[in-house]
């Protein structure tokens, strides 16, 4: 017979660490769940004040022409689908995209090309040759005074239409 007993297996020690219930484990499980989903969601709330869409150009911009610009020769404003013309004192714009689908129109001995599909424009952007359904649009120009002119890619014209500077 031995003096030192042994515990029961049926009695844990009190040295031993308490099972944690079931019901409590779920708990925390779903209190750490629901604070990744905020955190998370906070994230998400912090791009809001960043626009999604970048901002695009102002239809309505000013343009001034070289002095030297001689009448009948192409300009074209930098960062722009625009081409302007001089014609003596009077200046108009057209719109180099292409009727077609929307390709920028090159500018060729005989007008523009559209590299995209073949279509010819004149100098004037009426269609020498198809696939381009109608003429390059002319836009809405204004003197601004001071030398420049103020065009509008929103407003078409009539074909013609010409303004003084």
């Amino acid at each position: 017979m031995s003096t030192h007993s042994e515990p029961s297996p049926g009695k844990p020690s009190r040295l031993d660490p308490e099972a944690m219930p079931r019901r409590d484990f779920l708990g925390i499980a779903a209190a750490s769940m629901a604070a990744g989903a905020c955190g998370f969601a906070a994230l998400g709330a912090a791009k809001l004040p960043k626009a999604a869409v970048l901002p695009s150009a102002a239809k309505k911009f000013k343009v001034t022409l070289p002095e030297s610009l001689p009448s009948g020769t192409p300009f074209f404003p930098e960062g722009r689908s625009v081409v302007v013309f001089k014609d003596g004192d009077r200046v108009f714009a057209m719109s180099t995209v292409c009727t077609h689908l929307g390709c920028i129109v090159k500018p060729a001995a005989m007008g523009f090309d559209c590299p995209c599909h073949g279509s010819q424009f004149a100098p004037d952007g009426t269609v020498l040759r198809g696939p381009a359904p109608k003429g390059l649009p002319w836009l809405s120009v204004r003197s601004a005074g001071g030398g420049a002119i103020l065009i509008d890619e929103g407003t078409v014209v009539p074909p013609g239409t010409k303004e003084t500077v």
